[in-house]
């Protein structure tokens, strides 16, 4: 596999938790990094910063000039974080601007941020299960709010530009990503109470990680536009994943058994398609499932569903 040694590459949203991580990683492996940021981040490790919007033609045509590979990370990256209409406007209109100027120029090459978010469970409005576990690429979707659609959207942006223009796409479905400092934090939090990381399967990603499985999909030898998930091998809660499941989700199909605290995902894309698999693993002791979060009666479920 080939190293990004002397490619041109642009980062955008390069000064976020992600964005700057792939910067200064790009640029140690020998890159020639273009950053295009939102605000003036005089810190980034970079050939060329560039402060614009990724939802302007013309910011994005400026960052583009010169450029071989994209790394489009910019986005409102929660439900939250803004208005709806803006988180859904700034992430649809960002995405396929990004891709259609890059795929127009004939680049070859686009890695884009994706999210867990896509299938629409963890920021669910509703009370929802997903369909079975592991989750993997054909998961059903369930969206009620914006950001996740506009993550699912991205997706069909991203096959839109490759029918169209030819450009490839990698679109990382990411979990939570964070420090290691605060994810052993919320680590903790998840030891009081891992219902609340239920819907994401009790997933993660250091920066770290995140940052070497972007450098990863701009080598790998993918054609076409693909989107998978990716996470460390074990959750991040202290408990065996079998356990939490049989306490919190036990009407959930189960299609393979899950060993310790295996991450209930479907990770083999991710190997087979960029040849990732996490290299930094929070520290965190395997447990026992305390009596007051164990069910009544253990349930019994099957792993013989077939999707």
């Amino acid at each position: 596999m080939s190293t990004v040694e002397g490619s041109k590459i642009l980062v955008t949203g390069a000064s976020g938790r992600i964005g700057s991580v792939v910067t200064r990683r790009l640029r140690a492996a020998g890159a020639w990094v273009t950053a295009l940021s939102i605000d003036d981040s005089p810190s980034l490790e970079a050939d060329r910063v560039l402060v614009g919007d990724t939802t302007s033609q013309d910011d994005v045509a400026a960052a583009l000039d010169g450029v071989d590979t994209v790394v489009h990370l910019a986005a409102l990256a929660h439900r939250d974080i803004a208005p709806p209409y803006d988180v859904y406007a700034t992430n649809v209109v960002s995405t396929f601007n990004v891709l259609a100027q890059a795929g127009a120029l004939g680049i070859s090459r686009a890695v884009v941020a994706g999210s867990i978010n896509a299938c629409g469970l963890p920021q669910n409005v509703h009370e929802v299960w997903p369909a079975y576990v592991p989750y993997d690429t054909h998961l059903p979707v369930d969206i009620a709010d914006w950001y996740s659609l506009s993550k699912h959207q991205d997706e069909s942006t991203a096959r839109m530009a490759w029918r169209h223009w030819g450009i490839d796409v990698v679109t990382l479905r990411f979990p939570h990503v964070n420090s290691a400092e605060a994810l052993l934090a919320q680590s903790r939090q998840l030891t009081d109470d891992p219902r609340g990381g239920l819907l994401e399967g009790w997933s993660y990603l250091t920066t770290e990680d995140a940052a070497r499985a972007v450098e990863l999909s701009l080598t790998a030898p993918t054609t076409g536009a693909h989107a998978f998930f990716l996470a460390a091998d074990r959750t991040l809660a202290p408990y065996r994943t079998e356990d939490l499941l049989d306490a919190f989700a036990p009407q959930v199909p189960r299609t393979r058994r899950l060993v310790g605290r295996e991450v209930p995902i479907d990770l083999t894309p991710a190997r087979e398609l960029i040849g990732f698999r996490a290299e930094h693993e929070i520290d965190v002791p395997t447990l026992d499932l305390p009596a007051r979060l164990r069910p009544a009666v253990s349930p019994h479920t099957s792993p013989s569903k077939e999707h």
